[in-house]
């Protein structure tokens, strides 16, 4: 997908809908009266001092990071070829091959490059968030460490060739045309100048042209399990919502899921109607109960994964085939989840 002609569409959807009034400009004070906030990781400070006001507390913290995205042309497409792990789907993603040699040369390139210094104020309130490592923390972290992560090999394997890789660096499309790649899991704090010459390092990458470099911020969040319900309500103002980032949720699927629990549960109090609370068994159930009950002192944001989801009761060995009988569960409980809420609402024409 096109992000940015999705936001485009987006945007001048929202801008002419008759039922939206849609105003540009800052926010610095939490509106009265039924508000959704969604201003992400970067709340303006006049609005994060207000915010921090009625919260009592401070946010919290972690470094967030963005990765590379290349110039597809500028890409050796003789060395870097097109797959998907196991093959799976179409070939998705541009592959760039490295043998051992390679990789421990590069690896020995990231230990060694030259990092961003950190504020004071950042070193001392902020951590790394372990689901979005730097990747040059990760090649510290051990020899096989990126080997087990964002450059493992195991699946992909060149057709042209038939080589088993030592490691493999993936590149993701970020726009129809093709024209832009982001490097998958290439998050870094490097100096600019230092990601140029290391990751041109990458077979494939010898001439790589940088639309966008690495960068690293400070991502804040708020405390959800001592202020949120699991409805995306704030305990203390029932009709205050916030999704997205700024609760402690990671990733696309988690803030767009937020999105529209807290404007539908938002709707409903406009209607006098109760809020929705989603189902454990589903993903996005599961991981909104878990930013409401986790342990505040150690809250760390989360993203959707298979470890939140309630146990099946059930011992499986295949993985597969566990997570398919997560799938079919949650499917069951979301339809008649569904055909509840369905019945509610008929019930309230009446």
């Amino acid at each position: 997908m096109d992000r940015g002609q999705f936001g485009e569409d987006l945007t001048k959807t929202l801008v002419n809908h008759p039922l939206i009034d849609f105003r540009r400009g800052e926010v610095t004070a939490i509106p009265e009266g039924i508000v959704v906030l969604a201003s992400g990781p970067l709340t303006s400070p006049d609005l994060a001092a207000d915010l921090q006001r009625f919260t009592g507390m401070e946010y919290l913290n972690f470094f967030d990071a963005a990765s590379p995205i290349i110039a597809g042309d500028s890409i050796n497409k003789d060395i870097a070829f097109m797959a998907s792990r196991y093959d799976k789907g179409e070939a998705a993603y541009l592959n760039c091959p490295m043998n051992k040699e390679q990789y421990l040369q590069f690896r020995e390139a990231l230990c060694q490059a030259e990092q961003t210094e950190l504020k004071d104020f950042e070193r001392e309130t902020a951590k790394f968030f372990e689901a979005c490592l730097p990747i040059e923390e990760m090649a510290k972290r051990g020899e096989d460490t990126m080997r087990y992560g964002p450059l493992k090999p195991v699946g992909l394997s060149d057709h042209r060739t038939g080589e088993r890789n030592y490691a493999v660096i993936q590149l993701r499309q970020e726009d129809k045309a093709g024209q832009l790649w982001n490097m998958v899991g290439f998050q870094t704090n490097l100096r600019w100048g230092e990601q140029k010459r290391v990751f041109q390092m990458i077979p494939g990458l010898e001439k790589a042209e940088f639309v966008r470099l690495g960068v690293m911020h400070r991502n804040t969040f708020l405390n959800a399990p001592q202020l949120m319900l699991a409805t995306l309500q704030f305990k203390e103002r029932r009709t205050l919502l916030a999704a997205g980032q700024l609760i402690g949720t990671e990733g696309y699927t988690a803030a767009s899921a937020g999105g529209w629990l807290a404007g539908t549960n938002a709707a409903r109090l406009a209607l006098g109607k109760e809020p929705l609370i989603l189902p454990v068994t589903t993903m996005m159930g599961a991981l909104f109960e878990f930013i409401r009950s986790a342990a505040p002192k150690h809250f760390q944001p989360m993203a959707p994964n298979f470890g939140i989801i309630p146990d099946l009761g059930v011992k499986i060995k295949s993985k597969p085939e566990k997570y398919g009988r997560y799938r079919d569960r949650s499917l069951a409980d979301l339809a008649s989840w569904k055909k509840e809420n369905l019945a509610i609402l008929i019930e309230d024409e009446k």
